[in-house]
């Protein structure tokens, strides 16, 4: 990615992100006491460019994947801001944001979660459903985005009936299906085996390119994450660092 990307608007920013989860804080006498809260983000800023893949890394518990939430607005934070396109996501309705992940935004988990009683043409086209479009062109553009990710044949199969790699490609169909400028990848690999995990990977990224959507990548591979333009690491729920791929490509 050239250096002028970076010196465009951000399509999603996030700034000094907080986000903590477990029982309340309370006090005794004076005394502070956390009782078992965990701050899974304490002050995360990262950005997002338009047609950017972002790989997100870091160990285990590190606040990846609370990062990831705030972003897709799946979650709110405690403090700090989320903004996308110019609207404050932590500051919309619940409604609107459902709205936002139906149609702009895409999001891929690592273990798809497809709806285990459709069929991946079904699964593939639901959100084209919900968005109000028919049952005919649904399935049309199902089944394009199938054939795209290489899985055309298996129209009728149902999520138990998928190899992981299958189910993986069919969860990036249905992400994608409706033209978002935005695709959260959480640990989209991590079920997978090298062979399987390569060409999801290399679907997402040629499909992303081929139509300029946006990725945020949350990875702790670090072969995943070098499929990314650029990646940033976290580490204690604060981001630590950021490389683009020219110099990620040094150090590997």
């Amino acid at each position: 990615m050239s250096s002028s990307t970076h010196r465009t608007t951000p399509i999603l920013a996030a700034r000094s992100l907080s986000r903590t989860y477990g029982r309340t804080h309370s006090k005794t006498h004076g005394n502070a006491h956390d009782d078992g809260r965990t701050r899974a983000l304490r002050g995360a800023s990262v950005e997002l460019h338009a047609g950017e893949i972002l790989a997100v890394t870091g160990a285990s518990g590190s606040g990846k994947s609370t990062l990831l939430h705030c972003l897709a607005g799946i979650v709110r934070p405690d403090e700090g801001s989320v903004v996308y396109a110019g609207q404050r996501l932590d500051q919309l309705s619940e409604e609107r944001l459902s709205e936002l992940r139906r149609t702009e935004f895409g999001v891929v988990f690592q273990f798809g979660q497809l709806i285990a009683e459709l069929t991946a043409l079904d699964n593939v086209a639901l959100p084209l459903l919900l968005a109000g479009a028919s049952r005919k062109d649904s399935h049309e553009r199902a089944g394009e985005w199938l054939e795209r990710f290489g899985v055309r044949g298996q129209e009728a199969l149902r999520p138990g009936e998928m190899s992981g790699g299958q189910a993986q490609r069919v969860s990036l169909a249905r992400a994608l299906v409706t033209g978002p400028k935005v695709v959260f990848a959480d640990e989209p690999t991590g079920a997978l085996d090298s062979l399987a995990s390569e060409q999801v990977m290399t679907a997402l990224t040629h499909t992303a390119r081929e139509t300029g959507t946006a990725v945020l990548l949350v990875t702790h591979d670090a072969q995943v994450a070098a499929y990314a333009d650029r990646e940033v690491s976290l580490r204690d729920g604060v981001v630590v660092g950021s490389e683009d791929a020219a110099s990620l490509e040094v150090a590997r």
